[in-house]
């Protein structure tokens, strides 16, 4: 993503008042505020950390049928 992408929105002065930014870039930033709110948490840090790690899962079937859905 290049930040040419990005526009400023001014007023009528030429102060910024607004930014328009790619969809794209917009859900990488959405992630990323959202994966640092749950790192405040020590408990969600550890939860997130243990996660990462992992090398084995289940099939989304299992899953599903685990969750009862």
């Amino acid at each position: 993503m290049v930040l040419e992408e990005v526009q400023y929105v001014s007023n009528e002065s030429g102060r910024a008042t607004a930014v328009l930014v790619p969809i794209e870039l917009w859900r990488e930033i959405e992630s990323e505020r959202e994966t640092a709110y749950l790192l405040k948490s020590p408990t969600m840090a550890k939860r997130l950390l243990e996660a990462r790690g992992r090398t084995e899962g289940i099939a989304f079937d299992a899953a599903i049928e685990k969750l009862g859905l």
